[in-house]
């Protein structure tokens, strides 16, 4: 695994430095939260929102002193520094506090969605090798957890949080392992990526460079508490400057964005695309709800120039778009006092290596294209924000490093004015919505259908600018869509369900078997 700082010496596309020199040392839980309470004790730092509108508050100062309680309580029960703590809860603050306590412990936390099936579940803390699991009483397992794994239960995590011996969070490197967060790979199974403390230094670049984020922001993301986008850009990013966050944990409604922001005076929210556009469909997005709103943040698909028109004439306010990754986060972005080119996400960020390889040439020599060609997408692996490596992955982590430079698998290119321009994936891996999912793997579980003869996954456009997640079946013999849906409910999480099942006679494949995905049905 790729643990410490990469050469420095390869030639970049960014003429920017990262601002100041990463320390040596950093614990992003003292830099969100124990610094922070020393500067602004009683500023609110979090608010969270449930369905009938309640909200509650906690300042800087109380939630530092809760999470070193629980971190201070984890360790007193016997969980050891560099133990892997899997988070699968209710969308809460006990989530929340669970996962900067680990960053203060030492340990790695591990944050898992709750729309996770528990078979998924199962797979993912079997492959982390977790020793303690954050548990909501609703969350249960299939099967019992084994004997080595420490399960804390939600009042177990309340009690430590008020009543744990209250630590000073540890003097960890800024390259020692933080988190762990798990995405699609390439053979149908989820891969672990390992984050180091660094990456809350590596996030400096997307402050100026698609926030424009201070002190003084209310920041709501629309996001599920477990999901990257929300626990960095909602979370991570507003507590290291001192600003304000709000996150909603009630019922799905499009209508009710425009309210949170009218209530509580929201500077600047995020969210994916598919959620501006429904709310501007069912939802008072006039200049009058969102007065106080700078700009909007987009990330996670491409934002349709159609859309962006749409917003920037109803509401008055830009949407400043990113693209990213687990492995880096956000890298490449628009932002205040920046030219939008409708289509585009934008230009490197002020401080990120970015360029575009020759995807022919051997990956022990890579060769960086001028501007307008197409290519790898890559960022240097000097990075701070890139992770240090994939959880006991190496041949995957082979397929994406490139000498120096990190790989993703999209294509692109740069043009003349820095402007980077997407061209698709150079693998079969769909993003979808904002999660980046492995069709081999919803293939591998719809396979198993009794029905099933044959199938494949893939993105049906539906709209000019929306497409769902579809299976395209080959069936043994006539079945409804209903069952194949409602097979797909009980074993895969909601984000990796197909929308619809199309049935066909057979699936396009090589002579030699091989399944053509870019030959699928593509359109309604």
């Amino acid at each position: 695994m790729l643990y410490g700082r990469a050469s420095r010496s390869h030639s970049f596309a960014s003429p920017h430095t990262m601002p100041h020199r990463l320390p040596d040392r950093l614990n992003i839980a003292r830099h969100c939260l124990t610094e922070q309470a020393q500067l602004r004790p009683d500023k609110t730092a979090l608010i969270i929102v449930g369905d009938g509108g309640g909200e509650r508050r906690w300042s800087y100062a109380q939630l530092d002193e809760q999470v070193r309680r629980l971190a201070g309580g984890l360790l007193a029960a016997g969980a050891q520094p560099g133990d892997r703590l899997m988070i699968r809860m209710d969308n809460d603050l006990p989530y929340l506090l669970t996962f900067f306590a680990g960053f203060a412990a030492g340990l790695v936390s591990f944050p898992s969605s709750a729309s996770l099936t528990a078979e998924e579940a199962e797979f993912l803390l079997t492959d982390s090798g977790a020793t303690l699991l954050a548990l909501s009483d609703d969350l249960a397992l299939a099967h019992a957890p084994p004997a080595s794994v420490r399960v804390l239960t939600e009042a177990e995590i309340g009690h430590l949080a008020e009543a744990g011996p209250l630590l000073d969070p540890r003097d960890t490197a800024a390259d020692d392992p933080a988190f762990l967060i798990y995405t699609s790979g390439t053979t149908g199974r989820p891969k672990g990526v390992l984050h180091g403390h660094r990456v809350i230094w590596g996030r400096r670049p997307m402050v100026t460079g698609w926030y424009g984020l201070t002190s003084d922001d209310v920041v709501l993301h629309a996001g599920a508490f477990n999901w990257t986008y929300t626990l960095g850009v909602g979370l991570l990013d507003p507590w290291a400057h001192g600003a304000t966050a709000v996150l909603y944990n009630g019922t799905p409604d499009p209508a009710l964005w425009p309210e949170l922001i009218a209530r509580f005076g929201v500077t600047l929210f995020a969210t994916v695309p598919s959620l501006y556009r429904r709310i501007l469909k069912y939802g008072d997005a006039s200049p009058e709800k969102l007065a106080t709103l700078r700009h909007g943040l987009s990330a996670g698909e491409a934002l349709a120039p159609a859309l962006l028109e749409a917003w920037q004439a109803r509401t008055g306010t830009a949407l400043y778009e990113a693209l990213g990754m687990s492995e880096i986060s956000t890298y490449i972005s628009t932002g205040p006092g920046m030219a939008i080119k409708p289509g585009s996400p934008g230009k490197p960020q002020a401080g990120r290596r970015v360029a575009i390889l020759d995807p022919d040439a051997p990956a022990t020599e890579p060769r960086l294209l001028p501007a307008g060609q197409v290519g790898l997408l890559a960022v240097h692996r000097s990075d701070p924000g890139l992770m240090l490596g994939y959880w006991n992955r190496p041949e995957e982590e082979l397929l994406v490093m490139r000498g120096p430079w990190f790989t993703g698998g999209d294509l692109a290119h740069l043009d003349e004015d820095g402007y980077l321009w997407f061209h698709g994936r150079n693998d079969d891996l769909l993003n979808t919505h904002g999660y980046r999912l492995s069709p081999l793997e919803i293939e591998r579980v719809l396979a198993q259908h009794p029905d099933i003869a044959d199938v494949a996954v893939g993105e049906v456009s539906v709209a000019a600018d929306l497409t769902v997640l579809s299976a395209f079946v080959v069936p043994h013999h006539p079945t409804r869509e209903a069952a194949i849906l409602d097979w797909a409910k009980e074993h895969l999480a909601s984000y990796k369900q197909p929308r619809r099942v199309i049935f066909l006679d057979r699936l396009p494949r090589t002579p030699n078997g091989k399944l053509l995905r870019r030959a699928l049905p593509s359109g309604s």
